[in-house]
């Protein structure tokens, strides 16, 4: 062992000693506050109990936060998935009602099309408005919409 390692090594000691020594002077400053702010303040108004209280809203915002776009995700899933379900067999039944020559469900006789198509639309509006985009663009859009959304709030 040469001279620079043992002067190397000498000065790192110090240093971790200093950090060390430096460790202890802090817990020891924090158990003194959290003594203090015990004899001083309530229990709900402790300043110590109030910052590790909002750090664990944080957290539970955070996770909440990210529970609503996988929550937003799937209702959008669900409603294209439907949308394509009964499109699709709506399409089918009107061709199997022309193919046996039955008269044909037009759009202005079926009331439960109608409600869905609604139910779509203030979908489309409400995901429009959240994402800043009121413009009435293709409906498969609103899927473009809700991810660019998801992506910019995290």
């Amino acid at each position: 062992m040469g001279y620079t390692d043992q002067v190397h090594h000498e000065a790192t000691d110090g240093l971790l000693k200093l950090l060390t020594k430096a460790n202890h002077d802090l817990t020891l400053v924090q158990q003194r506050l959290e003594k203090e702010f015990q004899q001083v303040y309530p229990d709900n108004a402790n300043p110590m109990k109030l910052v590790s209280r909002i750090k664990k809203i944080q957290e539970d915002l955070s996770a909440l936060k990210e529970q609503c776009h996988e929550l937003l995700s799937a209702k959008q899933g669900l409603i294209d998935g439907a949308r394509t379900l009964l499109v699709g067999n709506r399409s089918l039944l009107q061709r199997m009602q022309s193919s046996m020559e039955v008269p044909l469900t037009d759009d202005a006789g079926d009331s439960a099309f109608d409600y869905f198509n609604q139910i779509i639309d203030e979908w489309t509006g409400q995901v429009r408005s959240g994402t800043g985009d009121e413009s009435n663009s293709n409906p498969e859009d609103v899927n473009k919409l809700l991810f660019s959304a998801i992506v910019q709030s995290n």
